[in-house]
């Protein structure tokens, strides 16, 4: 009874050995037919970005990455994906992608490229500048990661240049600004939008004018001192600059201050409550 029983546990055991041989066989046979479906769906969309079709060839390459997502092929696969949308202007598509792969893949070593056309991306998907910087500054800080992460990078090279061409016209729009209130005689708000550009901006080309309407309105409101200050930062940084010809003017005695005459009892309250920021 004992040698029947014995002979039995050893027929079994060679059974469920087999089975498992056949299985892993299977399981071979299978990754390999989705590893060939994967590269011929990878194929296909390179096929097709060639030719134009950028929405079929982005079908593809996620299709591609969902056949095996655990292949070194799937994170190229969004990558691809990515950069057929952006390659014909599909922002949005292409901005989700690339989400997804920084999220997905965070180890890979095309980390850096990928962030790099996710701030093209942002810097081209702005269509009036006037209207809608969000974009812009979304780029803006991609454009920082990217110098600050991988200095060395080809990538970071461009980003310079990227961020000083996005830092003019974030000055540009806050200079527009400051002009418009001025005409409006919102002092308060002008002055914000000019300092805006002297504490953030101060390497464009706006940050001389910032400067001297800075002088103009401190002087305007009899904040004498103030525009003494920011005269003499013109002054020493930007001597050749029209602007600071144009503040020098401004302590001669010829010089009139464009402010309109306005009712003594109510101008000298909305003075008086303007110098009280600065006595603080």
């Amino acid at each position: 009874m004992h040698n029947i029983v014995k002979f039995l546990l050893i027929v079994v055991f060679i059974f469920l050995n087999s089975c498992s041989k056949d299985e892993k066989k299977i399981s071979i046979i299978e990754e390999k037919e989705i590893n060939l479906q994967m590269i011929d769906a990878y194929k296909e969309g390179v096929k097709a970005l060639e030719e134009g079709d950028v929405i079929f060839a982005a079908k593809k390459f996620n299709e591609a990455e969902i056949l095996f997502p655990q292949s070194e092929w799937a994170p190229r696969a969004v990558l691809m994906a990515a950069y057929s949308y952006y390659s014909q202007n599909y922002y949005g598509d292409s901005i989700y992608e690339l989400e997804r792969f920084i999220k997905t893949y965070p180890n890979d070593q095309r980390l850096n490229y990928a962030h790099y056309l996710l701030a093209i991306c942002y810097y081209e998907e702005v269509i009036d500048e006037k209207k809608d910087l969000g974009p812009l500054v979304k780029a803006q800080s991609e454009f920082k990661f990217i110098i600050k992460n991988y200095p060395d990078s080809d990538f970071a090279l461009d980003s310079k240049f990227k961020l000083d061409l996005i830092n003019d016209v974030l000055a540009s729009k806050e200079i527009y600004l400051g002009r418009y209130y001025i005409k409006r005689e919102k002092w308060v708000a002008a002055l914000n939008r000019f300092k805006t550009v002297v504490d953030n901006y101060n390497t464009t080309i706006y940050i001389d004018e910032a400067l001297h309407r800075l002088v103009e309105i401190h002087y305007r409101l009899g904040l004498i001192e103030e525009s003494k200050k920011y005269a003499a930062v013109l002054g020493y940084n930007y001597q050749s600059s029209k602007w600071y010809h144009a503040s020098y003017t401004i302590f001669n005695r010829d010089y009139e201050s464009p402010i309109k005459k306005i009712n003594k009892k109510k101008g000298n309250f909305v003075i008086r409550k303007f110098k009280s920021l600065f006595e603080q």
